[in-house]
């Protein structure tokens, strides 16, 4: 006898094992189609949103009235909210903080890497050149953060471990308690922070108002020196004006994990930058970054089925 019908969307990869872990009185409906849940969306309680087209969820919430809840295994929801999914009254959330750990690592990478000039050092390996050069120490640097959500809190705790100092801008710069952040910095200032900061790591979630928020008047903040590392979406970066930036070489470098388009085309100019450590959006992939999504989801699960509160509530219209 089942008590919680859950529809799952997406491919059956071998993480979805996991769900015979949710006990008694749970019956999942996986499919990748809207015929694939026929049957049982009229009984459907929850959905669990697994996979990367929206189209099948958008097509299937009218047809399962009884949904409460939808769960998304992704942290980005760029991809999922629609207007029409903002407007159904079910519960959202999301897989925030599953990747944070990852993504803070590599921004730590990305800072080593061009601290410590880890490029030059293949490059010369590659060739046999015996060349000893200078390398620059990060203790004591300045690190600003553009987005303070559970990444860029990740972000700030390897950042002061490292001996960075943290600037952390948000929406307003009340004085949060926070022992991983030297000082707060209001959104408006964004340049403020772009100019006092030896690195910069963006962590923004994609929303319109955080389209290009980093423009070519806030790249031109920052200083020659400086390296810019975005683990957040591409679309929150004006990324022809940090193309210009990085040729003209008005900065150092930058670690990107993300772009405005995904894959990046063929002979883009980011490839072939030697200034740019291009990661194709996997620096969360860790060997259990699908399980750990799943278990995220049953843990929520049993939340839901025992009437707690859920974690990651999405706010619909911020798009987070």
């Amino acid at each position: 006898m089942y008590d919680t019908t859950v529809l799952v969307i997406g491919p059956a990869d071998d993480s979805l094992r996991l769900l015979s872990e949710a006990g008694e009185g749970v019956r999942f409906v996986t499919g990748e189609r809207l015929e694939d849940f026929e049957g049982a969306a009229p009984e459907a309680d929850a959905v669990f949103f697994s996979g990367s087209s929206r189209r099948v969820l958008e097509e299937l919430l009218p047809t399962a009235p009884r949904v409460r809840w939808v769960h998304t295994r992704w942290a980005g929801l760029e991809g999922l909210l629609s207007p029409a999914v903002a407007r159904h009254p079910s519960v959202l959330t999301n897989a925030r903080g599953v990747y944070s750990g990852a993504l803070a690592e590599f921004v730590l990478a990305a800072i080593l890497y061009f601290a410590k000039d880890l490029g030059r050092m293949v490059r010369n390996q590659r060739a046999e050149i015996w060349e000893p050069f200078d390398v620059e120490e990060i203790r004591g640097k300045t690190l600003g953060i553009v987005g303070y959500g559970h990444i860029g809190a990740s972000i700030a705790e390897r950042g002061r471990g490292a001996g960075l100092r943290v600037l952390a801008l948000r929406r307003s710069a009340a004085a949060t308690p926070d022992s991983r952040v030297d000082e707060w910095v209001p959104g408006r200032q964004l340049r403020d922070l772009m100019a006092r900061s030896d690195y910069v790591a963006v962590a923004l979630p994609a929303t319109p108002e955080t389209r290009h928020l980093v423009d070519a008047a806030a790249l031109g903040a920052l200083r020659k020196s400086a390296v810019f590392v975005n683990v957040g979406r591409g679309s929150t970066v004006d990324e022809a004006a940090l193309v210009r930036a990085l040729e003209t070489r008005a900065i150092r470098g930058a670690a990107l994990d993300v772009f405005e388009t995904e894959p990046l085309p063929a002979g883009h100019p980011l490839y072939r930058l030697e200034n740019v450590l291009v990661s194709p959006h996997c620096a969360d992939h860790t060997p259990t970054w699908r399980d750990d999504a799943v278990r995220l989801f049953l843990e929520n699960l049993g939340r839901f089925r025992r009437g707690e509160s859920l974690r990651n509530v999405v706010d619909k219209t911020r798009g987070y």
